[in-house]
């Protein structure tokens, strides 16, 4: 039954809780960026903004898109585990402005004024964020430290494009997206499990004594090694360690018990790129097959892209009031994102002559995906929940 203070279901929640304004806007920047990126690309549309080409790329899909997931969960999630609360109504309307404000200088400048706006968003998140962290006392205030390197990282990256240091900002955006994948593989180890298990009963879910700590020791080594330019006999071992420790950890879940179940297969394919994408990466530092880009779309485009489509579809539903069950909708926007990432990563090994075609429909497909978000999940994340329960 519904309380007296609960909110109607038809009534405007946008800024309720952290999740709804950002998963939101992530899905927004999704699928209105990479069509446009793809048009500039290939000369359609010109080149504009402070930051052009594979720079404003690279970024806008780490600290516009990925950082917008990662701040909405972060904001649902620390409440439910400290019972605290997290930004929401004109606190929340604010930040989500200043994310927006963010996207905007960075197409406008100038490029102070972009800077500092820009990488203004992280501290304030890590801020809201602490509080409640420290005063439960939880054992996440990690994240706040890794949205702290994060904003570091941003901060390299203004100073480097505007010469003030002499640091790549694709380079520093390479950082950006590997400490993402960091945090994708962390949270995979305690969500994927427990949810095959919860969903699943008879899912064999193994938890080997180790092989975390492992896979992951090897996937922050192997990613390190290669940002810090180390000698490929160091490299690609490390690369090869973590494919294999993270294949190994993907198969002790027990992947093939979610095969009837997209909300479930849709975040044991997304890890699976992790494993697909160090092995690109040892094969392309290592100088026998593809390039370095290759690895780092399938980490990107593959895993994180894919685990972020499925989350945000679970947490939406959850948090809304409604089923864990996702219909056609869903699942083709689950199967387009994995197709985008397949034709851009794969394509370019068995048929270097499609590579534009590929950019092109890649980019289109996994536009589609996020615009289907929008529209099922769009209604959902305005309105209240469908059970009447605040949030």
């Amino acid at each position: 039954m519904r309380s007296g203070n609960a909110p109607r279901s038809n009534e405007l929640a946008l800024f309720a809780l952290g999740f709804r304004p950002f998963y939101l806007l992530a899905a927004l920047v999704a699928a209105l960026s990479l069509p446009v990126w793809a048009a500039q690309y290939f000369g359609v549309l010109p080149m504009v903004g402070l930051v052009s080409g594979v720079a404003w790329h690279t970024h806008e899909m780490v600290f516009g898109f990925a950082i917008a997931v990662i701040t909405g969960f972060l904001f649902t999630a620390v409440r439910n585990w400290t019972g605290l609360p997290t930004p929401s109504g004109r606190g929340l309307a604010a930040l989500a402005c200043l994310w927006v404000a963010g996207r905007i200088v960075m197409l406008t400048g100038p490029s102070l004024l972009a800077a500092l706006v820009d990488v203004a968003f992280l501290p304030a998140v890590a801020w809201s964020l602490w509080r409640p962290l420290h005063a439960a006392r939880n054992r996440n205030q990690f994240f706040v430290a890794i949205l702290a390197a994060l904003a570091a990282v941003n901060a390299v990256f203004h100073t480097g494009h505007a010469g003030l240091i002499d640091v790549s900002p694709v380079r520093a955006m390479h950082i950006a997206l590997a400490i993402v994948v960091m945090i994708v593989a962390i949270m995979a180890g305690r969500v994927i499990p427990a949810f095959t298990r919860n969903a699943v009963p008879a899912a064999r879910v193994r938890m080997v004594r180790g092989l975390d700590a492992a896979s992951l020791a090897c996937l922050a080594g192997a990613l390190i090694a290669w940002l810090a330019g180390l000698p490929a006999w160091l490299v690609v071992p490390l690369a090869v360690a973590a494919a294999v420790t993270h294949a190994a950890r993907l198969w002790s879940w027990d992947p093939w018990s979610t095969r009837r179940q997209p909300i479930l297969w849709i975040l044991h394919v997304s890890y699976a790129w992790i494993p697909v994408g160090m092995l690109l990466l040892a094969l392309a530092v290592a100088g026998v097959a593809g390039t370095t880009a290759l690895g780092l779309h399938a980490l990107g485009a593959g895993a994180v892209g894919g685990m972020i489509i499925g989350m945000i579809t679970r947490t939406a539903r959850g948090h809304t009031g409604r089923p864990l069950r996702v219909g056609a909708s869903e699942t083709l926007a689950y199967a387009l994102v994995h197709l985008a990432a397949l034709i851009r990563v794969i394509l370019p090994l068995l048929w270097p002559q499609a590579y534009a075609a590929g950019i092109v429909v890649s980019a289109a497909l996994w536009s589609a995906a996020f615009a289907i978000y929008l529209a099922v999940y769009g209604p959902f994340l305005l309105k209240a929940r469908a059970d009447g329960r605040p949030g």
